[in-house]
């Protein structure tokens, strides 16, 4: 059987089946809005509950730098330890979730990691996380 092949014949887009979901589209569009018009234009009390509703508690992200020397900072302000411990039991006690992600200098002491770890701890920081970089593939 031979196959004929017409060199006139273009290919042709059917776009009757996008046309139809535009269509579609824009019509649930209508309705949808027609719905949120009549919510509005209802005379309705809503009820009222006790004010005393629990609140989801905050979640506060911290960047505890360590340095080379020791010093350390929370979110950029120098403090000492006790300064550390003191403001992170405060956020602990005043309800919200404390997040502390510690970044230590990679030639200082690692013990002065640790203590700031331990300060931590001492203030009932939960979520703590330790910042690194990844070595070069190039070596």
């Amino acid at each position: 059987m031979p196959i004929k092949i017409d060199q006139n014949e273009k290919p042709v887009i059917n776009l009757t089946p996008m046309i139809d979901i535009v269509f579609l589209l824009v019509i649930f569009f209508m309705v949808g809005t027609k719905f949120s018009e009549v919510e509005q234009q209802l005379e309705l009390t809503v009820p009222e509950v006790s004010g005393e509703a629990s609140v989801a508690p905050t979640v506060k992200r911290h960047v505890v730098a360590v340095f080379k020397d020791g010093t350390v900072s929370l979110d950029g302000e120098l403090m000492d330890m006790q300064q550390l411990e003191v403001q992170l039991k405060r956020e602990q006690q005043a309800g919200d979730t404390v997040n502390v992600v510690i970044r230590g200098d990679a030639e200082g002491a690692f013990q002065n990691v640790a203590s700031v770890l331990s300060v931590c701890r001492n203030a009932g920081v939960s979520d703590l996380g330790v910042s690194v970089r990844l070595a070069s593939s190039g070596e």
